[in-house]
């Protein structure tokens, strides 16, 4: 049994990392890399950790998915096969990650986030990408590009959503659009399908969640508001630095 000690600052830690998660998910995924280092921060053992951030990133997704499913962006004719991709996958990866040594997801989260900052800052702008000749068919993408992330969501699950739609611009040649909107239904069954897992194997801190679902609406709410007005353009910003900020912490962490 894990113990628990919420204090007025972890509360406050929680609510903020919640609302910055769901603006930054809100805008173009990768919410994850907020949330998960700041359950970490808590003391959280990591396998606890990827479990509840999987509870409040389902609700965010939950809603984010709605959203798009009502602006008619995707249907659900198009997505389902790919869902269900993503949930098989990412149900295998939590699967697995209960019977492996969750100490070595300290050294992974850091190499992930090294990934994350080195694509962002050589990619080039993806609002401006327009559609091109897809590099991969759709069967490809739906069977084994769909389940591969899904089951990487699983077993670790930082920066998921931003691997959705950056495999969607870059492998279907989707609009940024297009793809963001798809991605927020893939990460929508992959954090559902590993959240099932979790909970059954009783890894989930519901009040650390459930704080963090506040903050989830805050920021999400704010997030759209941005969008409304040309805010996406500090994303990779954001991403970058945010990313940078937490593999500094991870490498102090690892020395000291």
């Amino acid at each position: 049994m894990t113990e628990i000690d919420l204090t007025l600052n972890i509360t406050l830690l929680l609510l903020l990392a919640g609302a910055i998660a769901g603006f930054v998910d809100a805008l173009a995924g990768g919410g994850g890399l907020i949330s998960l280092p700041a359950l970490l921060m808590t003391g959280l053992p990591p396998i606890n950790a990827i479990a509840t951030n999987k509870l409040q990133g389902s609700f965010g997704t939950l809603t984010s998915s709605l959203t798009v499913l009502k602006k008619n962006i995707v249907s659900l004719a198009e997505i389902k096969f790919m869902f269900f991709a993503s949930l098989l996958g990412s149900s295998l990866g939590a699967f697995i990650l209960l019977f492996i040594d969750v100490d070595a997801l300290q050294f992974i989260i850091p190499l992930v986030l090294i990934s994350i900052i080195i694509y962002f800052s050589f990619s080039p702008n993806l609002d401006k990408q327009k559609a091109r000749t897809p590099k991969i068919s759709r069967n490809h993408f739906r069977y084994l590009a769909v389940p591969f992330i899904g089951f990487y969501d699983g077993i670790l699950g930082t920066g998921a959503g931003s691997f959705f739609a950056t495999a969607g611009v870059a492998l279907r040649a989707q609009t940024l659009v297009k793809a963001t909107s798809v991605a927020k239904f893939l990460n929508l069954a992959s954090n559902f399908a590993a959240l099932v897992v979790f909970i059954f194997s009783g890894k989930v801190i519901w009040i650390f969640g459930s704080i963090m679902i506040i903050g989830q609406i805050l920021g999400g709410y704010l997030g759209s508001l941005a969008i409304v007005n040309g805010g996406t353009k500090f994303i990779k910003p954001m991403i970058l630095i945010m990313s940078s900020a937490m593999t500094l912490r991870y490498v102090y962490e690892m020395w000291y």
